[in-house]
């Protein structure tokens, strides 16, 4: 399986681990939120609104749009601090950073 289509099962992988433990919101934030300069938008969403309505919208227009795709990338650890409990999610987060993490 090649890396596009790798990411996007992880996506939906992550989309489903999100919507299993309830973390999936039905409305975005405001958009005033979405103007954060802060790294994964600490100041004006919580953890699971960003992945939800920043990092995976952004993925899936990369893939959409045949973009090349992030080759440093490590969100773990953010997530670790923010949603300890969140196991499942972790790991499909995890997966993503394994993924995408590709040394020169």
């Amino acid at each position: 399986m090649n890396t596009k289509k790798q990411v996007r099962e992880i996506l939906e992988d992550i989309e489903q681990a999100m919507r299993n433990d309830k973390l999936w919101h039905a409305t975005p934030p405001e958009p005033d939120a979405f103007e954060s300069k802060e790294p994964f938008s600490v100041d004006t969403m919580s953890a699971e609104q960003w992945l939800q309505w920043v990092l995976i919208p952004r993925m899936y227009a990369l893939l959409a749009a045949e973009a090349p795709l992030p080759t440093r990338f490590a969100i773990t650890p953010y997530f670790e601090e923010a949603m300890p409990e969140a196991v499942l999610l972790l790991n499909q987060l995890q997966r993503l950073d394994d993924l995408l993490n590709i040394e020169d």
